[in-house]
């Protein structure tokens, strides 16, 4: 594909940052959409959309023919459809996280994606954000040695949000926010072969799921972790985020300008913390659509796909469960 890649998008409360990182790549914006007019034309009127680009039905984007990739940024209830029937009419995605909120619809949609041929894209943005990709680094390199033991959490205090979607009782706070964490840690160690979890309710009292949740996971023999989510919480916003190796402490965020890191001498003994600079970026939608755009181009599959994005809600829903029923609960990968 050497011409422009053209993008449309879908969702314009949460999706004018992926208008942005589309831009920002040099992509041609054929179209946007959104049901509600007034957030369809102020996005419309902000980025020089004109009004021939603009639509209120996804579905017309859909019969597009000159359309490559569509961003989808609607309610979690409404991932299934919109993107089973992009895919369909022949569209790369890029879907939002969670992926969907159950596993039936997020094995929908996986089986969409390898019926149509198209890439589907999962937004799990921690994967871009500077300090969690130097973690990574770090992590890869052998810095801090073998991982055995990583917490993560998501403290983000819906109080405000609890009159709008975010209240529907399929979205717990675990898959709707949470899976931000858990897929972090999927990312950094490995997939959990079991956690176990309790859920506390006494933030948000409109909503029917649980508002804080703990909880852990095993990873394999010697390697746990930790999930903390709190949607009712009264902090600031953060994924704190620690990582704890054989030779070495890594503690960071998605808010700091700063990552710091223990390393351990010859004697075992830690030595004084390094604090690395880091880009704070926790939305880096420009990374995101460069690197799908770059997977569409060359043909090689995405890393986070559909597949990957069924996954970590898997993992959510059996933290979920684990919560509900008071036992241990294995995640079902086989998507």
């Amino acid at each position: 594909m050497d011409r422009k890649i053209r993008s449309a998008h879908i969702g314009m409360q949460f999706g004018m940052s992926h208008i942005e990182g589309a831009m920002a790549f040099g992509a041609e914006i054929a179209a946007i959409c959104d049901c509600d007019r007034k957030n369809l034309d102020a996005a419309g009127e902000r980025y020089g959309i004109g009004p021939e680009k603009r639509f209120t039905d996804w579905r017309e984007i859909a019969a597009m023919d000159d359309v490559d990739v569509v961003t989808v940024a609607v309610p979690d209830q409404f991932h299934r459809e919109l993107t089973c029937g992009l895919l369909r009419a022949g569209k790369h995605v890029l879907c939002e996280k969670p992926l969907a909120l159950t596993r039936e619809d997020c094995a929908a949609i996986v089986e969409a994606a390898d019926e149509s041929g198209k890439q589907c894209m999962v937004g799990q943005i921690c994967r871009f954000t500077p300090s969690f990709e130097m973690a990574k680094r770090l992590i890869d390199d052998g810095r801090i040695g073998e991982v055995y033991f990583a917490e993560s959490e998501y403290a983000h205090d819906y109080m405000y949000l609890v009159d709008t979607w975010r209240a529907d009782p399929l979205r717990h706070g675990v898959i709707g926010g949470g899976c931000h964490a858990v897929d972090l840690l999927r990312w950094l160690v490995s997939d959990p072969r079991e956690v176990f979890a309790y859920g506390m309710h006494k933030l948000l009292p409109t909503v029917a799921y649980d508002d804080a949740t703990i909880a852990v996971l095993k990873f394999g023999e010697n390697v746990a972790g930790k999930i903390f989510v709190s949607t009712g919480c009264k902090r600031d916003y953060t994924m704190r985020t620690l990582i704890y190796g054989t030779k070495g402490t890594i503690i960071c965020d998605n808010t700091s300008p700063t990552l710091t890191l223990f390393t351990a001498g010859e004697d075992g003994m830690a030595h004084e913390p390094e604090i690395l600079d880091v880009e704070v970026n926790n939305h880096n939608a420009a990374k995101e659509f460069a690197v799908f755009a770059d997977a569409i181009r060359s043909g090689r599959p995405v890393e986070t796909d559909a597949r990957e994005g069924a996954k970590t809600v898997a993992v959510c829903r059996a933290i979920v469960e684990s919560s509900e029923t008071g036992v241990p609960v294995a995640p079902n990968y086989a998507f």
